[in-house]
This record gives C-alpha cells, sequence and structure tokens, in this order.
C-alpha cells in the first residue's frame, strides 16, 4: 500500500564519542552527591572530582548548599593542586547533564583554565559510571554515618577521612590492586605493564560560541 506525502528521510544515528585516559591529568569526573543531615529535609552537598585514568579522588568539597560556584571554585583548587598550568594539553571534566556544568560561572573558569566541558549523553544513566560507582563505595564504608550527620564540620570530617582512605589505602581492582594515589604517581608500572585506557562516552561539547 502506499502512502501518500512527502516521505521524512531517516536521519543518520550518531554513535557515541568517547575520552580516553591512558595517564593522569587527561581526564576528569566530576559528580555531587547527597549526604544526609539529622535535621530531617536537610542535606549536605559531596563535590567530588576523580581522575579517570588513575581513580584518584583530586578534588573535594562539602557545602551546605548546591550551587554552580561552589564546582567553580572546586575546579580552581583542583586545577592549582594538580598543577595543570604546567601542560600543553588540559585535562577534559566530564559530567552529567545537569544545569551545574553548564552553568555561565563554571564554563568561565573552565575556558580560563583550558579544561574542556564533557557530558554525558541524554537519558543514559551509566556514562559517568566511575563517579557513581566511587559514591556507592563512600556507602558501604563502615564510617559512613546513614542516619545523618550532626552539622556541616562533621560532613567534612567525615569526607576527608574517606578521601584519604581510598586514595592512599583503597587498593582498586581496576588499577591492578594499587591505590589510587600509587597509579596516579606512576605506581602501577611496576606491576608488569600498563593497564588498558580508561574509557567514558559523552555527548557532544558545547559550541565554542557558548565557552566565550
Amino acid at each position: 500500500m502506499t502512502r501518500r506525502g512527502r516521505v521524512r528521510a531517516l536521519s543518520a544515528t550518531r554513535p557515541p564519542t568517547t575520552h580516553v585516559a591512558t595517564a593522569p591529568r587527561q581526564v576528569w569526573c566530576w559528580d555531587m552527591t547527597y549526604l544526609p543531615a539529622t535535621v530531617t529535609g536537610r542535606w549536605f552537598h559531596l563535590y567530588l572530582i576523580l581522575d579517570l585514568y588513575s581513580r584518584k579522588i583530586v578534588g573535594w568539597e562539602v557545602h551546605d548548599s548546591d550551587a554552580a560556584e561552589h564546582l567553580a571554585h572546586l575546579v580552581r583548587r583542583t586545577a592549582l593542586a594538580e598543577g595543570i598550568a604546567a601542560f600543553e594539553t588540559r585535562p577534559v571534566l566530564h559530567g552529567d547533564n545537569g544545569a551545574t556544568l553548564k552553568a555561565a560561572t563554571v564554563l568561565a573558569v573552565l575556558h580560563w583554565l583550558g579544561i574542556k566541558p564533557s557530558y554525558s549523553r541524554p537519558r543514559v544513566s551509566d556514562d559517568n559510571a566511575y563517579a557513581e560507582a566511587l559514591f556507592r563505595t563512600s556507602r558501604y564504608r563502615p564510617e559512613f554515618l546513614a542516619t545523618g550527620f550532626d552539622d556541616l564540620d562533621g560532613a567534612r570530617d567525615w569526607a576527608a577521612a574517606f578521601v584519604h582512605w581510598y586514595n592512599l589505602e583503597h587498593r582498586h581492582s581496576g588499577t591492578r590492586c594499587v591505590t589510587p594515589a600509587q597509579r596516579h604517581a606512576g605506581g602501577d608500572r611496576v606491576h608488569g605493564g600498563l593497564l588498558a585506557p580508561a574509557v567514558v562516552q559523552r555527548d557532544l561539547p558545547l559550541r565554542r560560541s557558548e565557552l566565550e
């Protein structure tokens, strides 16, 4: 049976693009999670930046509100701590499709630092899987207070202890059982060669006009 009218042309399906990390400071993943408070309806906000290659937490902060300014400040601190100004190629910062990474304040800081933003694909839940797995790990730690933290200082103290354990003591199965800090410093190279590169899938980056 022939259908009348104009036939709509089939649109080509765009294959997912990827970022591949073969060394530290090439791809960072960021995310924010909620930490419970003892006061009903109140939450603390844990911001983390994870190095995709080494799985090291290279930056973190805890705040009592969710704001783009917090991420912008964290990115500046992390860039300074990691010394990216000395590198010709700056890291990519990968995150979800939320408003925070697309906020003008954050984009201005990223552009100033030479860091490219990257976003998970729409309606795909596991494109930032490394950061999400890290948050799951944090909730299984015995020190995590599922009943809630009394105040912001308590939440920050717990986060500092968790980051110390994760970076310096946790032997990650994805990094040939060396700690993230060891792999970040090249310590995994003494364990029989290099591991496969780490990969995240992303959506298309913003146009240049949207960065300026």
